[in-house]
């Protein structure tokens, strides 16, 4: 729709690879509306090697068609593509998360999920790449310009003798009018967009929600504040509240246990009218009343592994969707940590997050690291969507810690010999740091599809209500890539 916002997803796969020669992996897959019903888009870019299929091409495929499956939305398929690229199909054909998935998708959501499939054949459809309009409910194929068929000409010559144009063997007036494989056939690709843009708007509504909606309020603070708040050293401090006034409506947060395990802020807030549950890591120091030394804040301690359950809990019977805004370095360790019972409360959270059948929105601010970053919902847990500001930095662990954990035995050796690690030591420890320096980055996660998109501060809002309107679809449970109906 004109003027509506579209969160892109997985704009930055594959950027880092193929020498630079497979930007977003040869296709566009987007979130966004038609007629006012969200949609997911998959569309191939023909100008990068014919739309040919690329691993990570399956994998943002498999990812859009996740998305519509999940949160029971239109997927429009917009097909120009070569097929597999053969000098990767190694990546591309065999294998569980091959190529035969999207089909596996593909019939799944029509037989059971009754997920609505648009294709429209644009271009080039070849080979078992042609499976993929054909599981769809409508095929559209555009005159002149669009070819389906397990086979092309050159093909057909070379195995049966037969010479045919393309035209004659898989054009649009021939699957709509001798095959009938095709459903409609348009003029130009304007009047097929126009066409898909009808279909849609004729689709039954989506179901009414359960989820608490009234009427939008303007953020306390303009997203943009965001380059003000987050410092430029990741491990400075800073306040939290301040990030969540940003793209909350009002600012409001109802804080849960307010007082009580304070290195983990929970609390019910809207965003664009939409109540949801907030489970969001504190920066900095946390005092104690009880005398205590103070906390860390980033790390999840026993008490705030239990409140985050509880209030997980909580919202998962309320119906209330879940955002996870992650700054985690990880778990507490140490002897208090451990008598205190952190991995049962550990285990708690964990089984409290991964079993809640509500939508789960996760925003990497900051480190998404350990155990911490699993905990907060992190992609293995099947979040419905995962977005990252710039600042994001997914890893294990930071350099300096994986440094001291690789080379820390050794550097206690020499220390008791009274030496000093050598040129070549720390250079290797050096070499380490870079590494995950590098990898921590958010365009590197991106570039794996560890994350769905990194959005900047100016679009962060639009994308996460964006998003929620998506999960909102369905009231069916949102766990795994899909739940069937009873069969």
């Amino acid at each position: 729709d004109k003027n509506s916002y579209q969160q892109e997803i997985g704009l930055l796969v594959a950027y880092d690879e193929y020498q630079g020669q497979a930007p977003a992996a040869a296709v566009v897959t987007s979130i966004g509306k038609i007629h006012g019903r969200e949609a997911v888009v998959v569309a191939n870019d023909a100008t990068i090697k014919a739309g040919a299929w690329y691993p990570e091409t399956i994998k943002k495929i498999l990812r859009a068609q996740e998305i519509a499956m999940r949160n029971r939305v239109p997927i429009v398929y917009l097909v120009d593509s070569a097929g597999v690229n053969l000098p990767y199909q190694g990546g591309v054909f065999p294998g569980q998360y091959g190529a035969a998935r999207i089909f596996y998708y593909n019939s799944i959501m029509r037989r059971y999920l009754k997920v609505p499939q648009i294709a429209a054949v644009m271009g080039m459809c070849v080979a078992g790449g042609a499976y993929l309009p054909a599981l769809s409910d409508v095929i559209l194929m555009v005159e002149g310009t669009s070819f389906m068929g397990l086979g092309g000409a050159n093909l057909v010559k070379g195995a049966t003798g037969q010479t045919i144009d393309n035209e004659s063997l898989g054009g649009a007036m021939t699957h709509n009018a001798i095959s009938g494989v095709a459903h409609f056939r348009t003029k130009d690709e304007k009047e097929c967009l126009e066409k898909i843009r009808q279909l849609v708007s004729e689709l039954p509504r989506k179901e009414e929600t359960k989820v608490s909606i009234i009427e939008a309020k303007k953020p306390k603070n303009k997203p943009e504040k965001l380059y003000e708040i987050l410092p430029e050293d990741h491990r400075a401090p800073y306040d939290m509240r301040e990030v969540l006034n940003c793209f909350l409506d009002d600012g409001e947060l109802d804080e849960f246990q307010a007082d009580y395990a304070k290195e983990m802020i929970c609390g019910t807030a809207r965003i664009g009218g939409i109540l949801v549950g907030i489970i969001a890591n504190h920066r900095g120091m946390v005092r104690r009343i009880s005398g205590k030394p103070p906390k860390f804040g980033g790390i999840v301690y026993t008490e705030s592994a239990e409140k985050t359950a509880y209030f997980i809990e909580n919202c998962n019977r309320h119906s209330t969707p879940l955002l996870f805004v992650q700054d985690v370095s990880g778990f507490m360790v140490g002897a208090e940590a451990e008598h205190s019972g952190i991995i049962r409360a550990g285990a708690h959270f964990v089984e409290a997050m991964a079993t809640a059948i509500v939508p789960k929105l996760v925003l990497t601010v900051n480190h998404a690291s350990g155990a911490g970053y699993y905990a907060m919902a992190g992609q293995g847990f099947d979040p419905d969507f995962i977005f990252s500001l710039p600042t994001g930095r997914m890893g294990v662990m930071e350099g300096d810690s994986a440094a001291q954990a690789i080379f820390g035995t050794q550097i206690e050796k020499l220390k008791k010999e009274g030496k000093e690690p050598d040129a070549q030591t720390e250079a290797e420890m050096e070499r380490v740091r870079e590494t995950y320096d590098r990898e921590l980055d958010a365009k590197h996660a991106a570039a794996r599809g560890l994350v769905d998109a990194i959005v900047t501060p100016e679009n962060l809002r639009d994308g996460l209500i964006l998003a929620l309107e998506t999960c909102l679809n369905t009231d069916k449970p949102h766990i795994g890539a899909f739940v069937l109906p009873q069969v």
